[in-house]
């Protein structure tokens, strides 16, 4: 009985190889001529080597031209049944927030559809994160059903290559840019140089050269965190009187606390539920001690612990200017100078804007956010991430110049437009 069994499974076991082979061999054939550089990087792929067909991950439902909706476009808990740790690490990390966290912002609602669910703007980076079936729907209605998984923002389809996720260049596609330049802090920063120095053979193999993935992934865990997080602003308040007011004056700006009365609001819901700030003293040091960690694998872990805490001071000196500019906008706001947009949670001004609007009421949209908005907004979310995330990137250059000073600028422009506006209402 246990001879019998034994062929009989090895015939099934033959059956469904050769099965296996004959729709991968169909899809092949057809997508060759549709779409050969998908084919190209599969056949180069290790899933190729290992026999994850086409139909392990996209079903075997689709089988012509017409019917190619029928395709399964595979979500992550499809990536899950051969790499469930990876999967369970994403899923924990602060890269699973990406989606939600991009839809919980108001001004993300103000822009067009091809900026977020089509992928060519903000939903292009922020696709980033285990949708809800909801979600998954929401995007479907619209027309958009490519962005439904994670994996391949890193480990792009269909190669699905381990080296090019451990590239830092992976990283650049979407840290970068206007308000998290990373890619360029680190790129131009020590670290980066000794990089592409050993890239090009001059600096020994076994030299240290940290890439992002070596402080913020470390040993290819997955579930990222910073101790700061994406806005910069964090609980408990610090001791010192003047940085626990201004860092009270940001959140007010954020939404999170009520100008009026201080209290919290309905935004710190969901900045706790996408983890977007670290808002206990525990949370916020434990990362922390794992990037001291990381940096003595280099460093004296003292030395280390002082470059930290510089970039912990200068972010209070930043936060300084960033409240004063603050205030002066929202008296303008008190003083009835500028009037109150109607997507704003209060009669203050409103950071999360992103100076976003709709294509449709571009003009209209304008109108309501004023220009003195504008360079608040830019103070906030371009120049400031500069000047402490370069100090944290070890970039001299961000830090000052991109940063610190462009700050400074800020506030000069907010402080003269802001006489201006005022003697032109004789107020």
């Amino acid at each position: 009985m246990k001879t019998i069994f034994t062929i009989l499974s090895g015939t099934a076991l033959l059956f469904l190889t050769f099965t296996s082979a004959s729709v991968a061999s169909d899809c092949i054939g057809c997508h060759t001529e549709v779409s050969p550089g998908m084919v190209q990087d599969y056949k180069v792929s290790v899933h190729a080597e290992n026999d994850v067909t086409c139909a392990t991950c996209h079903g075997e439902d689709h089988n012509t031209a017409e019917d190619y909706k029928k395709a399964q476009l595979p979500a992550e808990q499809v990536c899950a049944e051969c790499h469930q740790d990876q999967f369970d690490q994403f899923s924990h990390g602060k890269h699973n927030f990406g989606w939600t966290s991009l839809n919980a912002i108001p001004a993300t609602h103000a822009a067009p559809d091809e900026l977020i669910e089509g992928g060519r703007g903000c939903g292009g980076c922020h696709n980033m994160g285990i949708k809800s079936e909801e979600q998954k729907k929401d995007q479907l209605a619209k027309g958009y059903r490519y962005q439904t998984n994670s994996c391949d923002e890193c480990h792009t389809r269909h190669t699905f290559s381990k080296k090019e996720a451990q590239n830092p260049r992976a990283c650049q596609q979407c840290h970068m840019g206007y308000d998290h330049p990373q890619w360029e802090m680190w790129s131009s920063s020590k670290h980066g140089m000794r990089w592409f120095a050993k890239q090009s053979g001059d600096l020994p193999e076994g030299a240290a050269a940290p890439t992002c993935q070596t402080c913020h992934l470390p040993d290819g865990n997955h579930a990222n965190e910073t101790a700061w997080g994406f806005l910069g602003v964090r609980l408990p308040l610090p001791d010192d009187e003047q940085a626990a007011a201004d860092r009270v004056t940001i959140l007010k700006a954020l939404g999170v606390l009520d100008p009026e009365t201080g209290n919290p609001t309905p935004i710190l819901d969901a900045v706790k539920a996408v983890r977007m700030a670290k808002l206990d003293q525990e949370s916020w040091q434990k990362e922390r001690d794992k990037m001291l960690k990381t940096c003595s694998q280099c460093h004296s872990k003292s030395y280390a612990k002082q470059q930290l805490d510089m970039g912990d001071s200068i972010m209070m000196k930043a936060d300084r200017l960033m409240a004063e500019a603050i205030e002066t906008i929202a008296e303008l706001y008190k003083d009835g100078i500028i009037l109150k947009p109607a997507n704003y949670p209060a009669n203050y001004p409103f950071l999360l804007t992103f100076m976003h609007t709709n294509g449709e009421s571009w003009d209209k949209d304008l109108d309501k956010l004023s220009y003195i908005d504008q360079i608040l907004v830019q103070m906030y979310m371009k120049h400031r991430m500069r000047a402490y995330q370069g100090f944290f990137h070890v970039n001299p250059d961000y830090a000052y110049w991109y940063g610190w000073n462009e700050m400074t600028k800020d506030l000069g422009e907010i402080k003269e437009l802001a006489r201006s506006m005022r003697a032109q209402h004789g107020k």
